[in-house]
């Protein structure tokens, strides 16, 4: 099913081409499935990450040790953690922890939870290390265009996957599947 979904898409309209019409994923829909906010803050960064930013951005937020978030980055090839190092890392978070462990797992469980619905990737074992950022201030996290953003990665997922060479699809596609 998704397959004939990313057959219909087109980059041009953003819309699916069906025998019976045009359609498409709005933010109302986003809104209706999610119900996450579509209004707020926009999400959006200046610049893809370095390897050594991301590496300083989990040392800081995330309380990693240089050498920890070193090793990490170098096994994703890439400025992302594997969610499996997440859930891993900061699973043993008691009541006995620490106020900055719990800052930290929250940020960390919020990485993950992006990683794995509104901003998966094609690999569905990794997130870019680059959202933590919007978790620097855990009280704003409210604030953001949430619902407009995963409705924007999702447009780019499927331009992405019209392509011929292109096998998998990121995003969040449980947004397809309510259609």
């Amino acid at each position: 099913m998704l397959s004939a979904f990313c057959e219909r898409w087109q980059p041009e309209t953003t819309t699916f081409h069906m025998p019976f019409g045009e359609m498409t994923i709005t933010l109302d829909d986003v809104a209706s499935i999610l119900h996450i906010p579509v209004t707020g803050s926009m999400i959006s960064f200046s610049q893809p990450l370095h390897v050594d930013d991301a590496n300083a951005l989990l040392v800081e937020l995330l309380g990693t040790t240089d050498v920890e978030a070193s090793r990490e980055t170098e096994q994703c090839r890439s400025p992302s953690v594997r969610l499996l190092w997440l859930r891993d890392h900061f699973s043993t978070i008691t009541d006995a922890s620490s106020d900055d462990d719990v800052v930290f797992a929250t940020r960390a469980f919020l990485l993950h939870l992006v990683g794995c619905t509104l901003f998966a990737d094609k690999s569905a074992t990794s997130v870019a290390v680059v959202y933590l950022e919007l978790f620097r201030d855990l009280s704003m996290v409210g604030s953001y265009a949430w619902g407009a953003a995963c409705l924007a990665y999702m447009y780019r997922q499927l331009t992405t996957a019209t392509r011929f060479e292109v096998r998998q699809l990121g995003g969040y596609v449980t947004l397809l599947q309510d259609l």
